[in-house]
């Protein structure tokens, strides 16, 4: 049922709910809006919950360390939708995480 690119596309989506969860929760500390509060929770309620069923299907020496992914999003959103600065040595942290990845999963 489940093939190695839905669970690639899994993970992938498991931590982007995570990164949106922390960006939500980013645009309600501002506006307090209830709405924001909401879609952060629901974000990281989802990315739980994706990460639960992963569990089922690869191991946690896999899914654990795929939760890193988050960080790389998170700079991503930061820069784009808040407009933060992100500076070569972020990038070179990215770099990193995904050599590090690459190292642990696959």
């Amino acid at each position: 049922m489940w093939t190695d690119s839905w669970m690639v596309a899994v993970l992938v989506v498991m931590t982007l709910c995570g990164a949106m969860g922390g960006a939500g929760l980013k645009v309600y500390a501002t506006s307090r809006k209830r709405l924001h509060v909401l879609m952060g929770l629901g974000f990281y309620g989802t990315g739980a919950l994706l990460n639960i069923v992963l569990l089922q299907f690869l191991p946690l020496t896999v899914v654990l360390p795929a939760n890193a992914l988050t960080y790389i999003w998170t700079l991503i959103i930061a820069k784009w939708a808040f407009k933060e600065e992100v500076g070569p040595m972020r990038w070179m942290g990215v770099a990193c995480i995904l050599g590090g990845l690459c190292l642990l999963v696959l």
